[in-house]
């Protein structure tokens, strides 16, 4: 299993690394399609669709995003969008982790399947544009995610349950501690004052996102570290809750060794479309 996770781990960078880094957007911008098709296909999986419902979510997503971005929604700001995004995921999260495995199902399908519909676009649409604002501004937020990721599960293992006792969310998510929680936050602030160092140093000219917060202060990017360190574990939180209502392990089996592509890209879903929020309220 360990040998199957690395080597799919090695091609998945061996396409996302040269898409990212090519001086044309086009690449980077169908890997993103790719990425969201494949997304909807899993989202309509896990709300029971058979095949064909499945793949008409995918097509859903996939059209949602070509129609935005042909009407010229990649070169314009969208503060207003990012705002409600944000919102609905802060708010939104906040109300499922509550509710529980068991408060999923109560929600009606046609609302369940929007939301998933319009959180993959919104994602996609911010990974875009934050491709376009630059690759050191788009990858300081994809590396947040990761550190966040390593050092939560770093954390977890080293420090168990000796501080808090408790489990972060045991009925949703057995293995996450408190502990690995505050591990990844700590990563997170870590990442962001020596990002913003680097930035310094090297006199970038595509300022990374810490950067952008940073010029407005450093208890802001402290602040801005912690809640994106924790909203990352919301993702991560709030897909496990729908994979435990829907009665499986992974979204899908399309990456082996690491299950399906929701499961790689959950913790995005909120970072992406709440950097861009940051970023166009520091502007």
């Amino acid at each position: 299993m360990l040998k199957q996770r690395v080597i799919t781990a090695i091609l998945l960078l061996a396409i996302l690394l040269p898409a990212l880094f090519h001086p044309n957007v086009w690449p980077f911008n169908l890997l993103v399609l790719v990425l969201v098709t494949a997304g909807g296909w899993e989202w309509g999986r896990l709300n029971g669709l058979q095949p064909l419902g499945a793949v008409a979510t995918a097509v859903v997503a996939a059209l949602l995003c070509v129609a935005t971005w042909q009407m010229g929604w990649l070169a314009q700001p969208h503060p207003v969008l990012w705002l409600l995004a944000g919102a609905a995921w802060v708010l939104g999260s906040a109300c499922l982790v509550k509710a529980g495995v068991p408060g999923w199902a109560k929600i009606p399908f046609i609302v369940r399947w929007c939301a998933g519909v319009l959180a993959l676009w919104v994602a996609g649409l911010a990974m875009v544009q934050a491709r376009q604002m630059g690759v050191n501004f788009l990858l300081s937020i994809l590396v947040l995610v990761w550190v966040a990721d390593v050092f939560a599960y770093f954390a977890g293992r080293a420090l168990g349950l000796r501080f808090t006792k408790v489990k972060l969310a045991p009925a949703i998510s057995p293995g996450k501690s408190w502990e690995g929680a505050w591990g990844g936050a700590l990563g997170v602030v870590a990442l962001a004052f020596v990002w913003v160092a680097l930035d310094r140093a090297n006199q970038v000219q595509v300022l990374s996102f810490y950067s952008r917060v940073f010029d407005r202060g450093w208890w802001l990017l402290l602040l801005a570290a912690l809640f994106m360190a924790a909203m990352s574990v919301v993702g991560d939180l709030v897909e496990s809750l729908i994979k435990r209502s829907a009665g499986v392990k992974d979204s899908s089996q399309l990456l082996p060794g690491h299950g399906g592509v929701l499961d790689r890209i959950d913790a995005l879903l909120p970072t992406l479309p709440l950097a861009m929020m940051l970023t166009s309220l520091v502007q």
